[in-house]
């Protein structure tokens, strides 16, 4: 909701940006008198040495890209009645493909901490990486908190499907509510479309790319163990345990990657385990825990979200291509030449 706060820190955003302009002035910033003669949220007057122009200005509380389109269609509509007009959309943060839409659009952008791109008449100002305490971080922690995370991967495991949101809720093990708040947060992302049979994701490298950005397999709740055998075999001798067992294992990191698109050597074996095996598993492969050079990694999951897509490739399970490429992504001894590896051979054939 656009708070007076909100508001008053927008209009400053604008002026301080046209101050910069040294040959522009700022005449006035004034709402529409009615909807007939404008329905964008600003009307400012900017008076150059050749002439004055009308800036039409679209305020949103959201920086994300179906902000910033709605944003120029609002102006678009607009101009019928300000033929030389130039757009600008203006949000507390703006998202980097936001300004793309922008540029795309022919409109200017500017955020609250002074960012903008602005590009009408003999004006250009452009200004980035000014440091934004409105970035999104609420948002980020919304689409990748544990119960999000599971409808994501749920989208990215079955990238072609066009989902009903109650059996996408089903299929993710997550409430009706939930699925409805992730859909918004990828709409406003444009990462999906809606079509008559249900939502299909659009973008899925962009959504892949930025949730690795934001996820750390530190999450897991880690233990680290040596065993004097061969690598190979601590691998094998755990799924058959497991299996053996009826519990919940799956390879997982450079063990996993190992199966599904071999590309680098690794000396450390890595494996999601559930927590009520790991007694047994220690004394059945006589495993003894250390505080380092460890040869095997046991992870407990920090979400049941981790075992979807989990499947058996030779005589072990493994996790899922897009839970294997987010534990390599961010992790050292060449994880994120790994996860590229396994994007470029097994993830993006699949979209």
């Amino acid at each position: 909701m656009k708070t007076q706060e909100f508001e008053e820190k927008a209009t400053q955003a604008l002026r301080s940006a046209l101050d910069e302009i040294a040959f522009a002035q700022v005449v006035e910033i004034r709402r529409p008198r009615d909807r007939s003669e404008a329905t964008v949220d600003w009307l400012a007057r900017v008076r150059l040495p050749d002439r004055e122009l009308w800036l039409l200005v679209e305020v949103k509380s959201l920086g994300e890209p179906r902000l910033a389109r709605e944003a120029a269609n609002q102006i678009l509509r607009d101009r019928a009645g300000f033929p030389e007009a130039y757009g600008v959309f203006i949000a507390p943060w703006v998202s980097p493909k936001a300004a793309e839409v922008c540029a795309e659009a022919g409109i200017g952008y500017v955020d609250l901490a002074g960012n903008c791109r602005l590009a009408f008449g003999t004006v250009y100002i452009e200004k980035q990486g000014r440091p934004n305490q409105f970035a999104e971080k609420r948002d980020l922690r919304s689409l990748y908190s544990p119960k999000a995370a599971r409808v994501l991967r749920v989208l990215l495991h079955n990238p072609h499907r066009a989902w009903k949101l109650q059996a996408l809720a089903e299929e993710s093990q997550v409430s009706l509510g939930q699925v409805h708040k992730v859909k918004s947060l990828m709409a406003n992302r444009e990462w999906i479309r809606v079509e008559s049979d249900g939502v299909l994701l659009s973008r899925p490298e962009e959504l892949l790319g930025e949730w690795a950005a934001n996820y750390s397999y530190r999450r897991n709740s880690l233990r680290q163990f040596y065993s004097s055998e061969p690598l190979s075999k601590v691998e094998n001798d755990l799924a058959s345990t497991c299996a053996a067992s009826g519990v919940r294992c799956a390879l997982a990191a450079f063990s996993a990657a190992a199966r599904l698109a071999p590309f680098v050597r690794y000396q450390r074996a890595h494996a999601y385990l559930e927590e009520v095996a790991l007694p047994e598993v220690v004394k059945v492969l006589r495993l003894k825990e250390v505080p380092s050079g460890a040869n095997l990694v046991l992870w407990i999951p920090y979400d049941e979200g981790i075992w979807y897509g989990a499947t058996e490739v030779g005589n072990a399970v493994v996790t899922s291509p897009i839970q294997t490429y987010l534990d390599l992504h961010n992790m050292h001894e060449r994880g994120e030449d790994a996860a590229d590896f396994l994007l470029s051979q097994v993830i993006k054939p699949q979209w």
